[in-house]
């Protein structure tokens, strides 16, 4: 028992190696969980105090324990059962396949990472770009039931679309997107992850992978979960709000049992005048394949050379960004209607985002002059009339609509879609498809008249939209 053994002294490193390893895993790491998670906890907490919608406890869940609850999940559980039977796999083979999809589906929510980073580097990059207006959020709201799932259903224009609602909405809550498959590249996959981002597969025809996605979103729908989607499902090709898809609605829709807790859509319109991708959506537009030409080398050159234009102070910005809030829709009651389905659902808040879009310089300017050339006076005029036919003619002060077309042409000319020749201002040649894309979002606005307006935009006082932790 105390005979002295002689031992190499790898074998000590390794027997020490694997001694520190399993302290480690059986009380240090644990420990740091714990102390970790009581922080995140009282972080929670605080949050809590200031948002208007609080962050609820679905989404507090570690995302193993998420996993592990929607592949548990008695409805998933018989939509395994069921694809076991159609396909003939055993039924163990079905569920692991399911478990795979929960582990694609679930994120890995941070309210750190959300409100300590996310929103503050969205609101930096948000600025940088534009200068950003938004219309009352808390008018649009008000009446909405605190207890009801909030789901803004939002125009698709620009991947600054992420950006620019992360913090506008982040004094009202944190917001769970659904993204693409673009989003599942590292890191932006982890990145996403950790906002509360969810993952689906647009287009999927996998039974089973849309009964654990239909699952997924009906869980944190009855939790209270504030979420966005993007009903057109892409980008814009052609400048106008494409019609909604039904895949994530009726899911919202199935999970509407007797007693479930409502849930209020909140339409929300987006306007630019100048969206980041323009060219790549027309061209992509134009060849009619659907497939995006530009790639991360691309991007990566673009930001880079604004940032040093930036730096040097000669980077003149690219207008207007603004959000708009329509009418709000409970879901409860539309289901009420004797004639109510999910595609009129979709068609009705396709309408109320499409009246929800505020107008901007650049797309008033671009319907304008479709027209043919014309003195800037006659460019105003124009304008003038186009606002009229809007929606809500007062959205935009008489003392603003001049500042309106005096940017518009200013900006439309620095990129070369206009041109100016003795006085008389028309489309370049060879930019009618930009022109025309942004001029589609007032025409089809004016089809909208009889829509629920949003509230009135205003210039955005930006502390009030951002939370600090």
């Amino acid at each position: 028992m105390t005979t002295t053994v002689d031992v190499p002294v790898w074998v000590m490193l390794l027997v020490a190696v694997l001694a520190a390893i399993a302290a480690l895993d059986r009380i240090l790491v644990p420990s740091v969980r714990w102390f970790l998670r009581r922080r995140m906890e009282r972080l929670v907490a605080r949050l809590n105090t200031r948002l208007k919608r609080p962050i609820h406890p679905f989404r507090l869940l570690g995302r193993n324990d998420m996993i592990v609850r929607l592949s548990h999940d008695p409805a998933v559980m018989q939509a395994v059962v069921d694809h076991a039977r159609d396909t003939g796999v055993p039924e163990s083979v079905a569920w692991q396949e399911a478990r795979r999809y929960a582990r694609e589906i679930a994120p890995g929510f941070s309210a750190l990472v959300y409100f300590g980073f996310a929103t503050r580097a969205a609101r930096w990059i948000s600025k940088i770009f534009y200068r950003v207006e938004v219309g009352n959020l808390d008018s649009a709201l008000d009446g909405v039931d605190p207890n009801a799932t909030v789901v803004f259903v939002m125009n698709h224009r620009s991947n600054m679309d992420y950006v620019l609602i992360t913090w506008l909405i982040a004094g009202q809550s944190a917001i769970s997107f659904a993204v693409g498959e673009w989003a599942r590249i590292w890191p932006l996959s982890w990145l996403f992850r950790a906002m509360g981002a969810y993952f689906i597969r647009r287009g999927s025809r996998n039974t089973l992978y849309r009964r654990v996605l239909a699952r997924y979103v009906q869980i944190t729908a009855a939790d209270g979960t504030t979420q966005a989607m993007f009903p057109e499902g892409g980008l814009s090709l052609d400048g106008r709000v494409g019609a909604a898809k039904l895949g994530l609605l009726g899911y919202l829709v199935g999970g509407m049992n007797e007693g479930a807790r409502d849930v209020v859509f909140v339409p929300v319109g987006i306007a630019y005048d100048r969206v980041l991708e323009d060219r790549v959506l027309t061209e992509t537009a134009k060849r009619g394949d659907g497939m995006f030409s530009y790639t991360p080398v691309s991007v990566l050159g673009f930001l880079a050379r604004t940032l040093w234009r930036v730096l040097r102070r000669r980077f003149p910005g690219f207008g207007v960004a603004s959000v708009g809030f329509g009418a709000p829709l409970s879901l409860r009651s539309y289901m009420t209607r004797a004639d109510w389905s999910v595609t009129q659902l979709g068609a009705e808040l396709t309408k109320r985002m499409i009246a929800s879009i505020p107008p901007v310089g650049v797309p008033l300017v671009a319907a304008a002059v479709a027209d043919g050339a014309m003195t800037a006076s006659e460019v105003a005029m124009h304008v003038d009339g186009l606002l009229n036919r809007l929606p809500d003619p007062h959205l935009i002060e008489p003392a603003r609509r001049q500042g309106l077309v005096s940017a518009g042409i200013r900006l439309l000319h620095l990129r070369g879609i206009l041109t100016e020749d003795n006085g008389a201002i028309r489309v370049a040649p060879g930019k009618v498809a930009l022109a025309s894309y942004y001029s589609a979002s007032t025409r089809q606005a004016i089809e909208s008249r009889d829509v629920p307006m949003q509230a009135p935009v205003s210039i955005l006082d930006a502390d009030q939209h951002h939370v600090k932790i």
